[in-house]
C-alpha cells in the first residue's frame, strides 16, 4: 500500500504542476499580450516556453504513466466510465496543447525579434495569439473535468 500511496502522490503532484503551471503561465502570457508591451511580451513568452518544457511537459508524461500504474495496482479497468472519460478529455487537452506549444515557440521568436529590432509585433503574432487563446479554452476546461473525475470517480 505504501507503494500505491507514493505513486498516487506523484500522480497528484504532477497533475498539480501540469494544471497549475499551465494555467499560471497562460495567464501571464495572456495578460502580457494584452498589454501590447513588446518588451514584456518578449520576456514573458521566453519564460512561458521554459516553464512548459521544465514543468508541464514532464507532468504531461508522468500523468498517464502513474495513472495507468495505479489502475494496475488497484485492478480498476481502463473501461471504467470515469477512467475512459478522463482519458478522452486528457487526449482532447493534449490535442489542443501540442499546437499551443508550437504557437508559443513561434510567438516567443517573433516577440524576441521585434523587441531586439525595436519593431511592433507582426500581424502573424496576433493571429497566432488568437488561435493560442481559443485552444486554451477546451484544454483547460477538459483538464478541470479530468481533475473532478480523478477525485470523485462518479461512475
Amino acid at each position: 500500500m505504501e507503494h500505491y500511496l507514493l505513486v498516487k502522490w506523484l500522480h497528484i503532484l504532477s497533475a498539480t504542476l501540469m494544471f497549475g503551471t499551465g494555467f499560471g503561465t497562460a495567464f501571464y502570457l495572456f495578460v502580457a499580450n494584452r498589454s501590447g508591451n513588446v518588451a514584456a511580451i518578449a520576456v514573458v513568452s521566453r519564460w512561458v516556453v521554459r516553464a512548459d518544457w521544465w514543468f508541464t511537459t514532464p507532468a504531461v508524461i508522468i500523468q498517464p504513466i502513474s495513472g495507468w500504474y495505479m489502475l494496475q495496482l488497484t485492478g480498476m479497468p481502463l473501461s471504467a466510465r470515469w477512467v475512459a472519460g478522463s482519458l478522452a478529455l486528457y487526449a482532447l487537452a493534449g490535442l489542443c496543447w501540442l499546437p499551443v506549444v508550437w504557437l508559443q515557440l513561434k510567438m516567443r521568436d517573433m516577440a524576441q525579434l521585434a523587441h531586439a529590432n525595436g519593431n511592433a509585433l507582426p500581424a502573424r503574432f496576433w493571429r497566432y495569439e488568437r488561435i493560442w487563446t481559443v485552444l486554451g479554452i477546451p484544454a483547460f476546461g477538459g483538464l478541470l473535468i479530468v481533475y473532478w473525475l480523478m477525485v470523485s470517480k462518479p461512475f
